[in-house]
């Protein structure tokens, strides 16, 4: 038998009139990362932060994402580039803790300024065609890493230094792909731990992650039928 409590909490997160909105930015942001293996947190996190707060739109994007996103990391683990991510993963663990600090302590007002500024300067760069084009140097490592870590923790937003740092680059799609999954790997898995001693997993928010569910399911069909190799060719051709 299910406890009341339990179901009490369910159903008023479905009951909630903000659920049928919630529902349809947890699938576009899926099918946008199915597509093209990253760019849901630009979609999902400014518009789950308006809707509900912060710190219950970084908690469900982390629990969808992590579990989401593994088998496809592992099928693409071989094609990583081990050298350009592992001093970029740890700068990312290290700097991980701060920002995960920062979403438990600054407002949560605050916080939506920051996301709204974090995707805007994102598109812009990504659109306007930066792009590091040097080698990839330890400092240049680190100083990335530290960057997309503290995204990562604060707000579920690490993967736009990855894209410059990366695309700019020698390596073809594929390794790009390949390496910002497999950073994801460990930046996920360390967000869970500091996410739960932190108390950011609340039944609430593993509540409303298993009802947006459809977020994850959104993902699998354009990841199946082959979307996503196409559209990080057709990234990787774009001046970015």
């Amino acid at each position: 038998m299910i406890d009341p409590q339990i179901l009490s909490i369910f159903t008023d997160a479905i009951a909630d009139p903000r659920f049928p909105i919630a529902i349809g930015i947890a699938a576009l942001s899926g099918l946008v990362r199915g597509f093209s293996g990253f760019g849901s947190a630009l979609i999902y996190m400014p518009l789950i932060s308006a809707v509900y707060s912060p710190r219950l739109a970084a908690p469900t994007l982390l629990l969808i994402d992590t579990i989401c996103s593994l088998p496809f990391a592992l099928q693409v683990m071989p094609q990583c580039n081990w050298r350009e991510v592992t001093p970029v993963s740890i700068a990312g663990a290290v700097a991980l803790p701060f920002g995960v600090l920062a979403l438990v302590l600054v407002d949560p007002l605050m916080l939506r300024w920051f996301i709204a500024a974090l995707v805007l300067t994102a598109l812009v760069a990504l659109v306007a065609g930066w792009r590091y084009h040097g080698r990839p140097t330890l400092i240049a490592s680190l100083g990335v890493g530290a960057l997309a870590g503290f995204g990562g923790g604060a707000v579920q937003i690490g993967a736009p230094p990855l894209l410059i740092f990366w695309l700019g680059g020698s390596n073809n799609a594929a390794t790009v792909r390949a390496n910002i999954m497999v950073y994801f790997i460990a930046q996920g898995a360390l967000s869970c731990l500091m996410y739960f001693f932190s108390g950011l997993f609340s039944a609430q928010a593993i509540a409303y992650r298993c009802c947006w569910d459809c977020r994850s399911r959104s993902r699998w069909p354009a990841a199946r039928f082959g979307f996503t190799a196409p559209a990080m060719r057709f990234t990787a051709a774009l001046p970015i």
